[in-house]
Formats: C-alpha cells, structure tokens, sequence
C-alpha cells in the first residue's frame, strides 16, 4: 500500500504499479442535487484517470455507499468535498482534503490533483483547499450552535407565552405573575427550563463544531457558567453573546490540548477524562476571574450612567433605553436598561418603564416580520423560528430574536437596536407609561400600561424599522458576495454535523467550509422542501429500490418531447397542465403558484441544460414526474448559465411528501450528471422513446 507520506502523481501508486485509490464524501446541507452532482463528477474525473474511486453521499435520504474500515485502510487520499460538518475521526492517517461541495462539482479534476499532497489528517481540522478556513471554521461552528439552540427557543418562548397569557395577571411588584401552585405555573416552569438550556445548548455546540466531542462538556459548562451572572458577582449574566465567547473558546483550547504530545498510556483517556476536566476547568475559571468581572462592572456603571440620564430628554433617554434592552437581549446591558426601568416604578415614575416596555418586542417582531417581507433570504428553518418569534414578541419575550442576532450578528444586531430606538424614543415623547416589570403588547392587553394607543405606535413603527433595517442589511451583504462570485450556502442544519444554518439561521443554514456561487446556494438546494419534508436517515432496511422509485408516477402520458414555452413561467404552466394529464392533479392554479413560489426561494435550474422544478402541495392528490424537453431551451437561471433542455417536474402532496420526494430528487440530480444519459434523452425520438430511456436508465 501507497504511504499516506506522499502517494505519486500517476495513476499508479509507486513502483508496485498498484493502482491509485481515492476516497470521497459528498454532502450538501440539503442533501439534495449537489450532493449527487458532486458525487458523479468525482467519479468521472476519477475514471477517466484511470483512478479508483468509491464516493459516499450524505443526503437527506441517509448515507449511502458508506466508506468501511476496508476502504479507508487501502485508500491513498481522501476528498470531502460537503458543506455540513463530515466525522473525519476514521480518517486519521490518511491524507484528507476538505472543500465545499461546489469545488466537487466544477473543479474535480483539481481536487483528484490536490489531495496527493493534502496534509495527512491527524484528528484536528483539516484546512480547506478554497483557502479562508478560519472564517469558514467560524462561520459553521456559529450556524451549528444556532441550529442546535433553536428548539430550546421556541419551545421554551412559547411555553412561557403560552402560560402567561392563559395563567398569568399583572402584578406591579412581580409584572406578569402565575399562581404558584397552578397547572400553568408548571408550564412556565418547563418553559424557562428550555429557556435557560439554550444558552448553554449554544455555546456546547458551537464547541462541538471545532473541538469534536471533547469540547461539549466544557462548552456547555462555559455557556452555563456565562449566563449565570451570580457566579461572577454580577445581577446579569453575559446572555448569548456571552455563549459564543465561551464556545469559541471551549473548541480552540480543547483544539490546542490535543496537539499536546502526552505518553501512550494516557491517550485513551483524553478525549473522555483529561481533555474535557482540564478544558472546563480552565475555561470556566477564566470566564469567572477573568471575563466575568468586567461584565459585572460595565452592569454597574451602566446603571449608575443612566440614574444620570433622568433628568434629560425624555425622547434621548428613550432612544438610549432601547438601544440597550436591544442589544443582548438578555444580557447585561439589556438587563441593566430593564432593572432601571422596572427599579423606578415603586418611586411612581413609570415611564422609564413604558420606553423599555415598548423597546422590549421589537427584537423578536422585527425579526419574524423580515422573514415575511422577504421570505427568500431565509430557510425554511428560519421562516418558522420566524413565526414563533413573532407570537414571543407579542408576550414581550425578547429572546425570540436570539437566533437571528447569533447567526447573523452583523446585520441583525445594529437592526435591532435601531428599531428598539425608536421605540424607546417614541414611547418617551408620547409620555408612555407601564406599571410591571415586563414589556410587549401582552401589558398593554391586561391593563398595565397607559397610553395605549401610543405605545402600540412605538413598538409597531420600531418593528417595521428592524425588520427593514434587517432585510436591507442582509440584501447588501448578499449583493457583495454575489459581486465577489461567492455566497455561502445556506443553513439548514442543525448538525450533527453541524451545519448548519444556516441556517441560516441563515437563516438556516447550512454553513460551509467552502463558498459557492449564488445559483448553487439556490439550484435544487431544495432548501424549504427539504426541511419541511423532515426528512429522516432511512437504514437499508426500509430502503426503497431505485427500480421503484419512478413506478406509476412516471408515465407516457406525462412525458413530451417538444415543450412550447419560451419562458420560466410558460414552461411551469405547461409541465403542470402536462401533470394533469395523470388524473393526480386536482387544481393546476395552485399547483403553478406553488412551483413558481418555490422558484422565488431559488431557481431550481441545475446547469448542464438540466431544470427539475417541485412542489409541495395538496394541489396533488398523489405523487406525480412529468418530464419534457426543449429545443430551444428555456432561461431558468442556471448554475453555469446554460438555458434548461430537459425539464423534470415533481409534484407530491403535503401528507406524502417524506423520503419519497427526496428519493425522486435525489435519483434524478444523480443520473443528470451522466453525459450519456443525458444525450439519449437529447436524442429520444418520441414520448415512448424517452420513457423507455427513463425507465431503463432510472427505473
């Protein structure tokens, strides 16, 4: 066998004349198109080469053609070209490559050339050939954290929201108070269980990403040691904010542990005992003696600052009461705003209070209403988290907004706080005023605040601010890596392999290790159906042939060979109408405006002449492909700029919508990157020929 020291740059490996063999794993945050495009041009690369090869994919569907043990001790390099997080650990030893997926898809041939003096991997992070892999290390470490924490979020907010609004009353000492020994003062108590995990849920995973499994224990410990203010002597604790300090530093010091050269008995227990005691221990005592007293005194002087502010302007001290309770959202400078507003309310100057409680929903209503306004810079992920923070803000729950601000802190953070600002600012000018301790139209509901009119003019004009501020913010930043050639694809995942995120949130997604150009992060990244379709890993026990993936929803009567449309949208319409003709399809119209919304989210025009436009919807009756191909070929915004020739169309209703959906995605996307295949349905006479061809060839 080939030393992983320096395998040779033929297609022999030394002077055995063994051949060369290669390894890769392709991925995609989706686990749709890209994975598989990604996967067949490796492999061609790699055949026309004279190289073996054997690729694992890692789509939604599950792994399929898994690596063994066998594999991996034989092969002579290793290409993971994903962009969600891939195990690396069976690798060590072997030398390792990793780049986005995009890389996989438009520079095979590099890649086959760069992984024979790729650095051999030795259980740390392996460098992107793409280059930038500290930023792209960042940025999926952050999206993994996101993805992991947004369901402690929105369960944990809206069980509070929940219990406050059918259990609680306003009290002025205590705000929204819940009966102790109540059925609805459990529910609150689970709520703000997941409410104080998320944290730490953030923090551990964002660890995760970078350090692997030694670097969860410290990374949650750090989180939760970051957000308990008491342990460092401060009446707040740093929030998330705080979290993605700790979880940075959690990932690079257990990073930097394990380049530690120990003996050979005490390796087997370092990733189990040394690492994660001596790392959280480290880390925890540097946050408290270290990072936590600076925060303890930025708390104090901040309030003593604004017991000065009294006296001034009440619109400035409004504007800069917003700022604050919009800048951390639970952290200590929101926390130092809040308790100066709620500590003046037993003096009776209660509109300290109003200009917090109107800033205090902002966040979270901004935020979910930006994932309205412009609903394609988001996931599907997103959108939804969306919507929870939007019936958070309602109950003045600001931790809604967390996700948005920690996965895309540079635009969602100044828009907060611009809008937090302003209604801050109005609420001061109106005189506005609040008689609890909390904030969001909720108080306004039970009676708590004075001025209503007013005060539901502050928090709407401060939403609509935010939610603007956001999507403009978020379009330029997009725009400049479009102007670059790049953006990074979008989240979707929550790891496990991180990625996420994301994310999105980013927003979803998927984080990257690579950067990929604006038509990938879109093209087929059925980025919303994937998510929705919760599509789960399927073992191979339950594992549907190929043979009957296409059976009975691919028929003659859905196939055509000339499409008459010279647009987009015409040739969405025809392929619909040409859906129809199965019988399975109960409302053209809105199986037309569901495709053409899917559009809107990303063109789902592969490249290489290739089109496979989907829905999702009860317009369906059952699950149905129709495929048609054009002469002339219809501009669809493609990946490499190539008009679409031959167009798949996928409809399957909400209920069936599952594996199947992805499986036909999946096994298209594949089959699309054979030239062959391709031509001979170039080539296809007529309908029967070029169902024969998709049956033989998929079927």
């Amino acid at each position: 066998m080939t030393s992983p020291a320096g395998p040779p740059p033929t297609g022999s490996s030394g002077d055995t004349g063994k051949r060369l063999k290669l390894l890769a794993v392709t991925a995609c945050p989706t686990g749709i198109a890209h994975t598989y495009m990604a996967a067949e041009k490796l492999q061609q690369a790699a055949e026309s080469r004279g190289i073996e090869m054997k690729v694992e994919t890692q789509g939604s569907i599950g792994a399929e053609n898994v690596l063994d043990d066998n594999d991996v001790s034989t092969a002579d390099g290793v290409i993971v070209a994903a962009d969600k997080d891939v195990d690396l650990s069976r690798f060590v030893g072997k030398r390792v490559l990793k780049v986005g997926v995009a890389e996989g898809i438009h520079h095979p041939e590099r890649l086959i050339e760069q992984v024979r003096s790729a650095p051999v991997h030795t259980g740390a992070a392996t460098a992107s050939a793409t280059g930038g892999r500290e930023r792209s290390v960042t940025y999926k470490a952050l999206m993994n954290g996101v993805s992991y924490m947004i369901p402690f979020v929105v369960v944990g907010g809206l069980l509070i929201a929940i219990s406050l609004s059918l259990g609680g009353h306003t009290d002025p000492s205590g705000g929204l108070v819940i009966p102790e020994d109540s059925f609805w003062m459990d529910v609150n108590n689970i709520g703000v269980i997941g409410f104080t995990l998320m944290v730490p849920i953030l923090s551990g995973y964002i660890a995760y990403a970078i350090g692997d499994r030694p670097a969860l224990v410290p990374g949650m410990i750090g989180g939760w040691i970051a957000n308990t203010g008491a342990l460092y002597d401060s009446k707040a604790g740093a929030g998330f904010i705080g979290a993605i300090v700790t979880g940075f530093c959690a990932g690079y010091l257990v990073l930097g542990i394990k380049k530690v050269r120990v003996p050979k008995f005490v390796q087997p227990i370092m990733p189990i005992i040394v690492i994660p005691m001596v790392a959280t221990t480290a880390l925890g005592l540097f946050f408290i003696y270290v990072v936590g007293r600076p925060i303890s005194w930025v708390f104090e002087h901040l309030t003593d600052w604004l017991s000065g502010m009294t006296g001034t302007s009440a619109v400035l001290l409004g504007a800069l009461l917003g700022l604050m309770i919009a800048f951390d959202m639970g952290g200590p400078v929101n926390k130092t705003a809040f308790l100066f507003g709620a500590g003046l309310i037993a003096s009776g100057n209660q509109t300290v209070m109003g200009m917090c409680a109107a800033a205090i929903p902002v966040m979270p209503l901004g935020q979910g209403l930006a994932t309205l306004v412009r609903k394609r810079l988001y996931s599907e992920q997103e959108r939804e988290t969306g919507l929870a923070a939007l019936f958070m803000g309602c109950f003045g729950i600001s931790e809604g907004a967390i996700p948005f601000a920690a996965a895309r802190p540079a635009q969602v953070i100044p828009a907060n706080m611009l809008g937090g600002a302003v209604a801050g600012a109005v609420a001061g000018l109106a005189g506005v005023e609040d008689a609890v301790p909390h904030g969001g139209p909720i108080v306004a509901v039970l009676g708590a605040v004075s001025g209503v009119p007013m005060f539901f003019v502050a928090v709407v004009i401060g939403s609509v601010v935010t939610a603007l501020t956001t999507v403009a913010l978020v379009e330029v930043r997009e725009r400049g890596r479009g102007r670059a050639g790049a953006v990074t694809a979008p989240t979707a995942e929550a790891p496990g392999g991180r990625e996420t995120v994301p994310v999105g949130v980013g927003a979803g997604a998927g984080p990257a290790d690579a950067v990929v150009t604006r038509g990938a992060a879109a093209a087929v990244a059925d980025g919303a159906d994937a998510a929705r379709a919760g599509a789960r890993e399927v073992t191979a026990a339950d594992d549907t042939p190929d043979n009957d993936v296409l059976s009975g929803i691919l028929t003659e009567r859905t196939v055509r060979v000339r499409l008459a449309a010279a647009d987009k949208e015409a040739a969405i319409r025809e392929m619909a109408e040409l859906l129809a003709r199965s019988g399975r399809v109960a409302d053209v119209e809105e199986l037309v405006r569901t495709a053409l919304r899917r559009e809107e989210q990303g063109t789902t025009g592969l490249g290489e002449e290739i089109a496979i436009p989907h829905a999702k919807t009860d317009a369906v009756t059952a699950p149905v492909v129709g495929f048609a191909r054009s002469d002339a070929g219809v501009e669809w915004g493609s990946l490499d700029g190539t008009k679409a020739r031959l167009v798949f169309m996928i409809a399957v209703p909400e209920a069936a919508a599952g594996d199947e959906h992805l499986r036909i995605l999946a096994l298209l996307s594949r089959k699309l990157m054979d030239t062959g295949f391709r031509r001979r349905l170039l080539e296809a006479a007529d309908e029967a020929a070029a169902l024969a061809v998709l049956h033989d060839e998929v079927g």
